[in-house]
């Protein structure tokens, strides 16, 4: 794909504003729809999927449109059938849920580092494009990303991350192998694209070695992809304030005030 310059943060920020607010116009359509909506989202390490799944949340209503991002399944998990517990994560109508990763996890992370035996791999391979038919079928819209980014865009986000305090948490000793393995990792994508690039649920690749670029690229391709119309909203007034019954606050030393630090700025 033709490399661009980084969007200028003035475009960048301005589409993005635009695009949040057809995101809520989206959300307020499948609520009132009763659509399901599930986002897949999946890449490399750093790719960038985390700050693309805040940008298109940032607005949106959290008890209609969720993130999951599960745990380390349990030894009881470990045992239930593979896709088992992302099931009961599906959103019910009216939701959306936005997965930052997925089952997916068998055909990537679990299969390089051989977290799950090649018959496992092997079975998740044949049985996910069955399961996603499935999920289909039942009237679910399931739309799935993956982030790609290059191996140097991605040392450079590593490194930057091993110096900054405040992103530390984001570099895992998984991450760090995930160097090493570069190859490993692009063979597993490639075997995994393979098999689950299927009709009623494609990849979607974004390029993100720019992230302005790839969260402005994800969601307007999202919004392109779901048939939804402006609903008009409930007009609201708000009422005048009656007047006081004669209620009388309690002094204010009866209670446990949070200290006036801002105070100690202007000083």
């Amino acid at each position: 794909m033709e490399k661009h310059a980084r969007l200028k943060k003035s475009l960048y920020e301005a589409e993005l504003v635009r695009l949040q607010a057809e995101l809520v116009k989206m959300q307020e359509w499948v609520r009132q729809e009763g659509e399901r909506v599930v986002l897949v989202f999946e890449g490399r390490d750093a790719a960038g999927k985390g700050s693309t799944i805040k940008r298109v949340t940032e607005y949106l209503n959290p008890r209609q449109a969720r993130i999951a991002a599960l745990p380390t399944p349990t030894e009881r998990q470990r045992t239930q059938w593979y896709f088992q517990r992302y099931v009961e994560h599906l959103p019910a109508a009216g939701e959306i849920v936005l997965f930052d990763r997925s089952w997916y996890n068998r055909a990537g992370v679990e299969r390089v580092l051989g977290y799950c035996t090649p018959q496992e791999h092997q079975r998740f391979l044949r049985q996910c494009p069955i399961f996603e038919r499935m999920i289909v079928e039942d009237g679910i819209r399931l739309h799935k990303y993956w982030f790609s980014v290059s191996d140097a865009e991605q040392q450079r986000r590593f490194e930057s991350r091993l110096t900054d305090p405040m992103r530390r948490w984001k570099l895992s000793t998984t991450d760090i192998e995930s160097i090493t393995r570069w190859e490993d990792y692009s063979r597993a994508k490639d075997d995994m694209m393979v098999h689950t690039d299927i009709a009623q649920a494609p990849w979607n690749v974004v390029e993100s070695d720019d992230k302005r670029r790839g969260r402005i690229n994800m969601i307007a391709h999202l919004l392109s992809q779901i048939p939804y119309e402006e609903v008009e909203m409930t007009a609201l007034e708000l009422p005048e304030r009656p007047p006081s019954k004669g209620y009388v606050r309690p002094d204010r030393s009866l209670q446990h005030a949070v200290p006036d630090h801002a105070a100690t700025l202007e000083a």
